[in-house]
């Protein structure tokens, strides 16, 4: 028997409050359930060791020519592009200029839990410096001093790290950060999400959350996002934002791919196992 398709369901919310059924209660039910967009299934949380999983059980059991193709495309697209797709659609941004740390070593032997804090904090400066170094460079010398006690910095005021499982050497690890929310000309401190991935096993190793403070090191206290802050950072979660619903796109693509090629393979009503043949 073949396994159930792989989707993620969204929690359903049972009323027992009792609610009269007035007429104007059942025009504007009917209203509201008429304007309410509908939701989309989240993804799986492990969708790329799945998606590999169900092409590899599609050729064992046998695949036309066609099939083959089109099973090596998908496979090679998650080959090269998995970071983007994983990160990138929980809305991280990826690549030069934008990530914290990729394809960095992890030391020998087990990595202790201290050393993902170590990753998300390199990572954070490395983050805020590529605003200097390729998003802003009018404002190089204003992002460059976050990190220092000469102006305007950005202090951690607390973080929280969630270890996903045990990582150990030979791994290698990406490390991305994204933007919370989008700020605003009042933002005095703002909320950082971090992701650390694991290349070996191609998904989240750690994921960390960091409460971060404006502070003006000249007054000694709390000061908003200068305006040139605000506005790259808007840009920001903006480009955030359309990764997310992109790589999303691009994932459901390669997973309605994988099951046409299941129901052209094991999953046919006359489907009969390729078992090969003697001599």
């Amino acid at each position: 028997m073949p396994p159930p398709r792989l989707r993620a369901f969204l929690p359903t919310l049972h009323l027992t409050r009792h609610i009269p059924s007035s007429p104007v209660f059942y025009q504007l039910s009917r209203y509201a359930s008429s304007t309410t967009a509908p939701v989309a299934e989240a993804l799986p949380a492990r969708w790329l060791s799945d998606l590999k999983r169900r092409i590899g059980k599609c050729i064992i059991f046998g695949l036309k020519q066609e099939q083959v193709d089109d099973a090596g495309d998908i496979l090679r697209v998650v080959a090269r592009e998995w970071r983007e797709l994983v990160a990138g659609s929980e809305g991280f941004l990826t690549g030069r200029g934008r990530a914290g740390a990729e394809g960095r070593e992890v030391v020998w032997g087990h990595v202790n839990n201290v050393t993902y804090v170590k990753y998300a904090e390199s990572g954070r400066i490395n983050w805020a410096q590529h605003f200097a170094n390729h998003i802003d460079p009018k404002h190089k010398k204003e992002w460059s001093e976050l990190w220092t006690p000469k102006g305007d910095g950005l202090i951690l005021r607390s973080m929280k790290t969630d270890y996903k499982f045990p990582m150990a050497w030979p791994d290698r690890i990406s490390v991305y950060h994204k933007l919370r929310s989008a700020p605003t000309a009042a933002t005095d401190s703002f909320i950082l999400d971090v992701l650390i991935l694991s290349e070996k096993h191609q998904r989240p190793a750690a994921r960390c959350v960091e409460d971060i403070v404006v502070y003006d090191y000249r007054r000694g206290a709390k000061s908003p996002l200068r305006d040139f802050m605000v506005e790259n950072f808007q840009e920001t979660f903006e480009l955030q934002e359309k990764a997310k619903r992109r790589n999303e796109r691009r994932i459901r693509d390669l997973l309605e791919r994988v099951e046409t090629l299941e129901k052209g393979s094991w999953d046919r009503a006359d489907a009969v196992e390729d078992m090969g043949s003697v001599g």
